[in-house]
């Protein structure tokens, strides 16, 4: 995922039909949009800072005038007549867009309380030369079976009607070091296995993300698993985490006619933002070996107070689980 600084990548969240930068939003709805916006072409480090020194500079001649008032008032006034306070000009709706300049401070502390660990290995015995070059080739090979895949699922963004829009579409191929890494572990476990056979059937080798609008998630939804299956995929897992309190979305797994297994995950702008964004790192942490309670505790509240404020569109949670073996 990299770091918090790192660049801007080209496969944010850009919806289509977004209102012209030049007009002041005349809604909670557009505030929400035009800061989405706003935030998906920025770093985490600088959407906060930004966000941060505009807050502050709208917020100066409220605090001045403040001052002033209170300068010139007996300490002991408690007149119920007195004139609000200057803050509350400043009240606007809260929601996820308005709290992320937060959470991505909140992370930062979080990530100087809690020190990164060095990666786990969970095996320290070598690869024989011969069986890393296996496991290699094998990777090599599925990046050849990708390219029919990913025509029938740009296709799929092209004609949806609920206007489904593909994110991080640079990123769908696994890199091949790493999954050549994964084979290699699983045929230390699995020594009878050929290595292409292993490398197949790694679920997220390919993978692909679609993003909905929360009004149309879950008939977009239905309508892209339509597509998917016309033409000749099988899902063989969904797994519904709209209930979760620590991540949201759905991931489902598919498996070619010839075998070869993806992954498509459903979101929308702002559980992808949280996903892809601000918990990420948070969420591998977990998965390492090492962490003291503690810091679990604060990864996984962490997830929570981010999860809280992304919205749930209508019937996502009504979404079936699916599994059926596959060999």
């Amino acid at each position: 995922m990299g770091s918090i600084d790192r660049p801007v990548r080209p496969d944010q969240p850009d919806p289509p039909d977004r209102p012209d930068r030049s007009e002041r939003p005349k809604t909670p709805q557009d505030f929400d949009a035009k800061l989405a916006e706003r935030l998906s072409t920025l770093t985490r480090a600088s959407a906060y800072e930004r966000l941060y020194a505009r807050a502050q500079a709208q917020d100066a001649p409220f605090r001045e005038r403040l001052a002033r008032e209170e300068s010139a008032e007996p300490k002991d006034s408690l007149s119920a007549d007195k004139p609000d306070k200057p803050e509350r000009d400043l009240e606007r709706p809260r929601t996820y867009w308005t709290e992320a300049p937060r959470f991505l401070a909140l992370w930062q502390k979080i990530a100087d309380h809690w020190p990164a660990r060095k990666k786990h290995e969970s095996d320290s015995s070598p690869q024989s030369p011969d069986r890393r070059a296996e496991a290699l080739l094998a990777s090599e090979k599925i990046s050849q079976g990708e390219p029919p895949i990913s025509e029938k699922v740009r296709r799929i963004e092209q004609e949806n009607s609920s206007k489904a829009w593909l994110v991080g579409f640079d990123f769908r191929l696994k890199q091949t070091e790493r999954l050549a890494a994964k084979v290699a572990e699983r045929l230390k476990r699995e020594p009878e296995r050929k290595p292409q056979d292993i490398a197949s059937t790694v679920h997220d080798a390919i993978r692909y993300t679609f993003c909905l609008e929360n009004d149309s998630y879950e008939s977009g939804y239905s309508e892209i698993k339509g597509q998917l299956e016309s033409c000749g995929y099988e899902m063989y897992h969904c797994h519904n985490s709209w209930a979760d309190p620590q991540y949201k979305g759905i991931n489902t797994r598919w498996a070619t006619s010839e075998g070869q297994r993806f992954e498509v995950q459903f979101h929308t702008r702002e559980s992808f933002h949280a996903k892809h964004e601000v918990t990420h790192l948070a969420y591998e942490r977990l998965r390492q070996p090492g962490a003291s309670t503690a810091e679990r505790r604060d990864l996984m509240e962490f997830q929570r107070e981010v999860s809280r404020w992304i919205p749930i569109p209508d019937r996502a949670r009504d979404i079936s689980n699916y599994e059926k073996k596959v060999l």
